[in-house]
């Protein structure tokens, strides 16, 4: 997803500043560097937690580039309010594996330069157990206020450590002036796509296909919607099961009959949203921010006006889609976490959510402002969101996410391209599963 955040990727890429483009290089060189003492500052040791955030005074902000116009209006507006707590960001790269990769490495040397981080979904687990965040009291957070699953993404064993931003999940898009329903179950879906579709010389449906991130995101779709799951709760693989089998053998089933064309093996989000928008498709999974791109008239663009988007359908009603999302977490090892923590309930505001939705599109955490009359007349699809989050579910928690989602998407590209069958792939990626958790 996926640039910035896992599965899902914004849609505008904003410069970074000067200044914070400069500062992110010269921190990344000093972590490089032997010593690095100036940025190093004592922490609880891998696993700790502090008993309270305490300390003010200026801090930093990592966060990724993308989908950030609404950034510099909040930022100026805290400083403006907080001269003597003033933030910088520092600007993460594009990718979200990168951004993983240089705030551990950061967070493993025990280093203070980041104070507050804008952290996917999915790393929460990882960052928590590492002792790299520090815990944050439910009573400082309306908690009561936020959309349940972004809250649980958010807490790990029993503890909340991080404070829910945004949220998201997959939709299915359709050709409305094609289709006559929305599809709910999936045989709905494949029977349009495979009669509908050869019609008007489309492809039937398309989500990301490509060996990564995206693909782990629709395979857990698949799964969770047919019942099943990737991990137990105990951590071990789940994927013998006839919900895990009903799931892979639908898709791979798409590919073999081919109401899914073989070119969304290499789709990722820009490239199925690219194929859906100029017609080529007639039936699209993919995260909200495709709802604004694909109903602005421009080139190339030949469904506005025409698209209806609705929830994953499943195999026997309602699906359920993977939950994205990112949520803000203090470094353990910031000298600021007051003030951190402050800056962050100052980003999870009402104001401030609604500010970056209406700037951003990116969804909010907060319940209330998915049936606001005035941002329903803007965002449509709002309502069809907030019931397709309430369904949503979190991917496996794991602290070895990263293995375990690349080992997910290379398992089931092959099964995909119908080079492994499916009780091979799910025995075999069962027993890998197995080895990254250490159980089984």
């Amino acid at each position: 997803m996926t640039a910035t955040r896992r599965g899902e990727t914004p849609r505008r890429r904003p410069a970074a500043s000067r200044p914070a483009a400069a500062l992110a290089a010269a921190l990344a060189a000093c972590l490089l560097a032997a010593g690095c003492a100036a940025a190093a500052a004592p922490g609880p040791a891998a696993g700790a937690t502090r008993a309270s955030i305490s300390g003010t005074g200026p801090i930093t902000f990592a966060t990724g580039k993308l989908d950030t116009g609404y950034l510099g209006g909040l930022v100026r507006q805290w400083n403006a309010a907080h001269p003597r707590q003033r933030v910088t960001v520092i600007y993460l790269p594009d990718d979200s594996d990168e951004q993983h990769a240089q705030l551990a490495a950061n967070l493993q040397a025990r280093s203070s330069v980041y104070d507050v981080m804008s952290l996917d979904v999915v790393w929460t687990a990882e960052f928590a157990a590492n002792g790299w965040i520090s815990p944050v009291s439910p009573r400082r957070v309306p908690l009561g206020d936020f959309l349940r699953p972004a809250v649980e993404t958010a807490t790990y064993d029993g503890k909340l450590w991080a404070v829910p931003f945004t949220s998201n999940a997959g939709l299915l898009y359709y050709r409305r002036d094609l289709v006559p329903a929305a599809p709910v179950i999936w045989a709905q879906l494949a029977r349009d796509a495979q009669s509908i579709a050869p019609r008007h010389d489309m492809a039937g449906y398309a989500g990301q296909f490509a060996a990564y991130e995206g693909l782990t995101v629709n395979f857990a779709e698949a799964v969770q919607s047919a019942g099943g799951r990737i991990l137990s709760k105990g951590g071990s693989a789940a994927l013998m099961t006839p919900q895990a089998a009903s799931a892979l053998a639908f898709l791979v089933s798409g590919f073999r009959d081919g109401w899914i064309p073989r070119a969304a093996l290499g789709y990722d989000e820009a490239a199925s949203q690219q194929a859906f928008e100029s017609g080529h498709l007639l039936f699209l999974r993919n995260w909200p921010y495709v709802y604004g791109d694909i109903s602005q008239p421009g080139p190339g663009n030949v469904v506005a006006g025409k698209v209806g988007v609705t929830t994953l359908p499943g195999p026997r009603g309602p699906g359920s889609s993977s939950l994205g999302g990112a949520n803000l977490a203090v470094s353990a090892f910031s000298r600021h976490q007051a003030t951190a923590l402050a800056f962050i309930r100052f980003l999870t505001s009402l104001p401030s959510e609604r500010q970056v939705l209406t700037e951003a599109a990116l969804p909010p955490v907060w319940t209330q402002l998915y049936s606001d009359p005035a941002l329903i007349r803007r965002f449509p699809y709002l309502p069809v969101l907030r019931k397709a989050i309430l369904a949503a579910q979190p991917r496996p928690e794991t602290t070895a996410y990263t293995q375990l989602s690349l080992a997910i998407s290379s398992a089931v590209h092959r099964a995909l391209a119908q080079q492994v069958p499916v009780p091979q792939t799910l025995a075999g990626l069962s027993r890998e599963l197995n080895q990254i958790n250490g159980s089984g």
